[in-house]
């Protein structure tokens, strides 16, 4: 038998222990998450039902919005579906096929989210302090190549760490200690040497992250620089509010990112790794939608007079 063909063979069925552990907790977590999960999926894609219907907002911003909207409608689908099945069954198996999909598909959204949300800050960057040259600057060419890089990016990301994954050797140690198949979870039930798979992961996370807090820290301090020499005190209100809202869900974001890979210690609960885990894959994608429009006029107006609409024409 050749060495493919073992590692194949020795491929197993993970169990997701999850939050097993809290019995009492099960059917409680089950409807705080599937609340958070319909929340996400209706703010999302409601987001970007608004964003079509609403010509005001085919704007450049709007444009980054609804891929995020986007790409949190499709990364909160990979991982809560899996956490609400095992809240509620006995056996919390996936399958290794399974598992290493929800890894690839996670790491692709996440990947794409990082630069994603740093194209918005250099788009607000352009608005604020070119505001005469701005659609110059963030021309629809440059716009639709700043998306398709992040998305070939974190396609490019997904797939070298899911090749090194595929090439690990599992034996019979078969637990996840998480909800979800992450890549510090799954090295951990190989039985190869995991050090480089676990270098290039730390060597991507750093890479993604230092490259776009470095163009989010920088157009941050001259958006800064040129609103505190705005006239205008309304003029300063209004654009922090904006600035506000980007900082809070760039915050969230790479927080837990950082914590999660950049900056592992061995002092690190898995408790503390699970929470974080939520917060990174299923708090994020709900609140995103929240951060970004919940004080936005145009977008109120456009919800009211879809509800509005739809409601007299079925009463009707």
């Amino acid at each position: 038998m050749t060495s493919s063909e073992g590692n194949r063979s020795s491929r197993p069925t993970f169990n997701l222990l999850g939050f097993s552990e809290y019995t009492g907790l099960q059917i409680p977590l089950f409807l705080v998450f599937l609340s958070v999960y319909a929340v996400t999926l209706v703010g999302n894609l409601g987001m970007i039902i608004i964003i079509m219907f609403n010509p005001k907002l085919h704007t450049i911003m709007y444009f980054f919005l609804s891929h995020l909207s986007f790409l949190d409608c499709c990364y909160s689908t990979v991982v809560a579906p899996k956490l609400l099945e095992n809240l509620v069954v006995k056996e919390k198996t996936i399958s290794f096929s399974g598992c290493i999909m929800q890894f690839s598909f996670t790491c692709i959204f996440s990947g794409i989210e990082t630069f994603m949300l740093a194209a918005m800050v250099y788009d607000h960057l352009g608005a604020v302090c070119n505001p005469l040259l701005y659609t110059t600057i963030m021309s629809q060419k440059l716009c639709v190549l700043l998306v398709a890089g992040s998305y070939s990016w974190g396609l490019v990301c997904s797939l070298t760490l899911t090749y090194i994954l595929l090439a690990l050797s599992y034996g019979e140690s078969n637990i996840i200690n998480n909800f979800i198949c992450d890549h510090p979870v799954i090295v951990s039930v190989s039985c190869s040497d995991p050090h480089i798979s676990q270098m290039l992961c730390f060597i991507i996370a750093v890479f993604n992250e230092v490259s776009s807090l470095i163009i989010i820290i920088v157009s941050s301090v001259f958006i800064f620089i040129t609103v505190m020499r705005m006239p205008s005190a309304s003029g300063h209100q209004r654009t922090f509010s904006t600035c506000v809202s980007h900082r809070n869900a760039i915050t969230i974001f790479h927080g837990t990112i950082l914590f999660l890979y950049c900056a592992p210690s061995p002092k690190t609960t898995w408790l503390s790794v699970k929470v974080a885990s939520v917060f990174y894959t299923v708090v994020i994608p709900m609140l995103n939608p929240l951060i970004y429009n919940l004080r936005n006029r145009d977008v109120k107006d456009t919800f009211r007079k879809l509800v509005v609409t739809k409601f007299l024409w079925h009463t009707i």
